[in-house]
């Protein structure tokens, strides 16, 4: 078996002593034979190099629940008078690369220097769109926040963020975030990887903050799979006030489908949870997989009219844009 150079412990229902997996899922492993297969049908479509936004100037602190839009996965959410960052990426490219992987296609929703002070860094798994070790490193120069992770990505980040605060736990740990506010690590059906060695040797999960002002479900990258994890989910916390659901790097199905859900199933999943209101995240900023940009929004549309829900329930947030609740 090859080492784990992320994390080292017990075996579990999801872990088999070198690699975490998705218990009773499809799975997520893809063959070199099945990504050349994908790439040499060269069939992505062409996106615009650019976008245009007007990027947001948040207020210090906000009691009443606020999100905003910073791009792909990353966002500001401001509740309770404290400010959390999810996967945030400022770099121009999601990749290990500064010259090489995928472009941003629209500007950071809200400049780095007009953040407010930042509490709390909440990381959902390794992958370059989501972990940007640069970002993290301007984070924890500006503001030195907690930095709270499944396990072992916090190894990555110690070798990456010199004296980085950080929380690290298992799914269903509950991690204190300070301002009596805290994240329970939540199942996703996912993967993970830094480099050609690596893969599943970092846990991946979400994020259900639970606040005094509402609870927000920060669901990370993950397919739909059986659907056993949502409705698990809802017996365990309820219904959250709030869910930002992926809604884009799904095409072709048949690689991305049993790590990325299609909007119909970020319906099903917002429709699993009860959730009040949900924000659609993970499009439009760099372009990972072969659908048009805009094609996310347009299905997700037909999606919330087939299931006969207000479309103002469901948004699918454009960079720059603030959401309050």
């Amino acid at each position: 078996m090859p080492r784990n150079p992320h994390y080292a412990g017990p075996s579990s229902d999801h872990f088999d002593g070198t690699r975490f997996f998705n218990p009773g899922e499809p799975s997520t492993d893809r063959s070199l034979g099945q990504v050349l297969r994908w790439k040499m049908a060269d069939a992505a479509a062409k996106w615009p190099t650019g976008a245009p936004v007007t990027p947001a100037r948040p207020a210090a602190r906000v009691d009443a629940l606020t999100v905003t839009m910073v791009g792909h996965a990353s966002l500001l959410i401001q509740v309770a008078g404290l400010n959390l960052l999810t996967d945030p990426v400022w770099s121009d490219r999601a990749s290990p690369l500064s010259f090489a992987g995928p472009k941003r296609v629209t500007a950071p929703g809200v400049a780095f220097e007009n953040l407010p002070p930042i509490d709390a860094v909440l990381l959902s798994h390794n992958h370059y769109d989501h972990m940007d070790v640069a970002t993290l490193r301007r984070l924890q120069a500006s503001f030195a926040p907690l930095f709270a992770m499944p396990l072992g990505n916090d190894a990555i980040v110690r070798a990456a963020v010199p004296g980085a605060r950080i929380v690290v736990g298992d799914w269903h740990d509950r991690l204190d975030l300070g301002g009596n506010c805290s994240s329970t690590l939540t199942p996703a059906n996912h993967w993970s990887a830094r480099g050609a060695r690596d893969r599943r040797m970092a846990l991946w999960s979400g994020h259900w903050i639970h606040t005094p002002v509402a609870s927000i479900w920060f669901v990370g990258d993950t397919g739909y799979g059986t659907g056993k994890i949502f409705h698990d989910l809802r017996a365990r916390h309820g219904s959250p006030d709030l869910a930002l659901i992926p809604i884009g790097a799904y095409e072709p199905r048949w690689f991305m489908g049993d790590q990325h859900v299609d909007p119909a199933a970020a319906v099903r999943i917002m429709q699993d949870l009860g959730a009040a209101h949900a924000l659609g995240i993970h499009w439009g900023t760099f372009q990972l997989t072969d659908e048009p940009r805009e094609a996310p929004v347009d299905e997700l549309a037909t999606a919330l009219a087939d299931a006969d829900i207000a479309p103002d329930r469901f948004v699918a947030a454009e960079a720059g844009a603030t959401y309050r609740f």
